[in-house]
């Protein structure tokens, strides 16, 4: 059964791939008076201008601006959770429709993204994956960055991509507004090959955006008719229905362990931010601790701080340290004891990558890996959860990556000399491709 994204005729963008691709090599590498330029569409030329100025080159990852804790709890809380389920019914009534369907909020930040499988594996790598931020800011443009900079449902085919790496796909996206205040909600994008631009789509994605702002509106009223007002008396219990109603900014803290032997320790407090560089040890056993949430005695977390032969009485002066320290910085990370553990959530940029292999988000993944967890430790319990995050950062990319994301492996440090992954790129790569003649290279000289 053909899905119902399938075109019947192909529909190309206004101007050849080849051109575009070549106007856009002249405009990033700065001529922009090549006579190409004139062919492109203006709503494409007047972004690439925004993207060159917020991002200068034409290539990287997007940011992934929410962890996968954060991103759970702001979109079960955004007001278009709600609509999902319309908006799956009216974008994606098949499972292998050939397309995703990414809904983010109004900065750009993808909070779903779902569809066909495939595709959906495959622009992961790219970076495309809720908790990424695809505004023009960060990406360039794109359907959902533009949609959101103009107000208005955009499409973006192949080439017109700022980012290199975003040009093989084609996309849809029409922004939603709050259907009383018309403040900017978020935005709704279907990304694919050439079917996921063409008139149809665009009148598609328009409609289901109108949709959804005409059920939430729906929703709304139905809410208001059946929630009475109460009454109050005057002058009792002034302000505190309003206080109890306000919400903090969550406390946040994050531990940078990745190509550093002192990490850093990063944590938000009523919307403050600070960094505090900590020592190597203290490093050590908050890692341990941020790997085993559920507890360790004193005993276990010595064996893997200090090694098996070392007594708990090395441990207890330096927790004692280690508590000062978190007074001053981050008072909700004193651990509790008997078992040691912490009480507040605590993330580190190793679990991170790990997020983003989940995620399919191989590229970026590989870009947020900055090397081995604290690279001199030599804790028991650090060199396995070191060796942990390498093999699974390895393993992904051997089984599921693009070529290109393997060949950026291969020019790491841990993957320089891999054998495994430099004939896995070889055969990966076409036959006519120059950088085949590299990689024989490489591989002669491991072999001798």
């Amino acid at each position: 059964m053909p899905s119902s994204w399938s075109s019947r005729r192909e529909v190309s963008p206004e101007t050849s791939r080849l051109l575009i691709e070549r106007a856009h090599e002249e405009f990033v590498g700065g001529n922009q008076a090549d006579p190409r330029l004139s062919q492109i569409r203006s709503l494409v030329q007047d972004s690439w201008r925004r993207s060159l100025a917020h991002l200068g080159g034409a290539d990287g990852s997007p940011p992934i601006d929410l962890t996968e804790d954060e991103l759970e709890a702001y979109r079960s809380a955004h007001p278009l959770a709600g609509a999902m389920d319309m908006i799956r019914a009216l974008l994606l009534p098949e499972t292998d429709a050939g397309v995703v369907v990414a809904v983010g909020d109004a900065a750009g930040r993808l909070l779903w993204v779902e569809g066909d499988r495939n595709v959906r594996a495959l622009t992961g790598d790219m970076g495309f994956v809720a908790g990424a931020n695809w505004s023009e800011e960060a990406v360039g443009t794109s359907a959902p960055g533009t949609a959101l900079t103009l107000g208005r449902s955009v499409q973006i085919h192949g080439a017109e991509h700022f980012n290199r790496f975003v040009q093989p796909w084609s996309c849809t996206a029409a922004p939603v507004h709050d259907p009383e205040t018309r403040r900017l909600l978020g935005v709704i994008d279907v990304t694919g090959g050439i079917e996921a631009a063409t008139p149809q789509a665009q009148l598609l994605v328009d409609a289901t955006a109108r949709a959804v702002e005409g059920e939430l509106l729906v929703a709304r009223l139905r809410a208001r008719a059946a929630t009475a007002p109460i009454p109050v008396r005057r002058g009792a219990g002034r302000g505190v229905g309003r206080g109890a109603a306000a919400s903090s900014p969550p406390e946040t803290a994050t531990l940078r362990v990745l190509g550093r032997d002192r990490a850093l320790l990063d944590t938000t407090s009523a919307g403050t931010t600070s960094v505090a560089e900590i020592s190597a040890r203290h490093a050590e056993i908050l890692l341990m601790l941020a790997v085993h949430r559920q507890g360790l005695s004193a005993e276990r977390l010595t064996e893997l701080v200090y090694g098996a032969g070392a007594g708990e009485g090395a441990l207890r002066p330096e927790m004692v340290r280690l508590r000062k320290v978190l007074e001053r910085l981050a008072p909700q990370l004193i651990p509790a004891s008997r078992p040691y553990r912490l009480t507040a959530d605590l993330d580190t940029d190793a679990h991170q990558v790990i997020s983003l292999l989940d995620r399919g988000a191989h590229r970026v993944a590989l870009a947020a890996y900055r090397g081995p967890a604290l690279p001199d430790s030599v804790a028991p319990g650090v060199e396995e959860f070191r060796d942990t995050i390498r093999l699974a950062l390895r393993e992904a990319l051997l089984s599921e990556a693009s070529v290109d994301v393997l060949l950026a492996y291969a020019d790491t440090e841990d993957g320089a000399e891999d054998a495994e992954v430099l004939r896995l790129a070889l055969e990966m790569l076409p036959a006519r491709s120059p950088r085949r003649a590299g990689l024989v290279a490489r591989l002669d000289a491991l072999e001798r």
